[in-house]
């Protein structure tokens, strides 16, 4: 007999142990008290099995409440955000308080010259309309 993996398998596999046993009880007298108490364990494990699976049903539906409140709470967490900015004005330091960032203007960037490739500027004795020496 191949072992079961899942737990469901081993549940089924304990059910279908302990239905044989109990058909064979008046033969294995002697394991009598053993199979009482694997039928115990095994409707144990059933009804545990069963409080899981409506605990999941339960932890999902519970899940898409949290994620409808939390879009909800954000929702309206941003409108407050735009109404306190708009009692105390953009430039208040008090909207820290509310982790806000205050407005402070803005840092100017230093003026510089970019720094492309320059033309040199010619430097030699011959005048810039004359004609190169020809090549040979």
């Amino acid at each position: 007999m191949a072992k079961e993996g899942t737990q469901t398998g081993q549940l089924g596999s304990l059910q279908r142990f302990s239905v044989a046993l109990a058909a064979n009880s008046s033969e294995l007298t002697h394991l009598e008290a053993s199979r009482l108490k694997l039928g115990s364990i095994g409707d144990q494990a059933q009804d545990t099995a069963k409080r899981q699976a409506a605990l999941r049903a339960e932890k999902q539906e519970l899940s898409k409440q949290l994620k409808t409140l939390l879009v909800e709470g954000t929702r309206l967490a941003n409108v407050l955000r735009k109404a306190v900015l708009a009692h105390y004005g953009i430039r208040a330091e008090k909207l820290a308080e509310f982790g806000l960032q205050p407005f402070r203007g803005r840092t100017r960037k230093a003026q510089t010259t970019p720094e492309g490739p320059q033309t040199p500027t010619p430097t030699s004795s011959t005048p810039a309309h004359a004609t190169p020496p020809a090549a040979q």
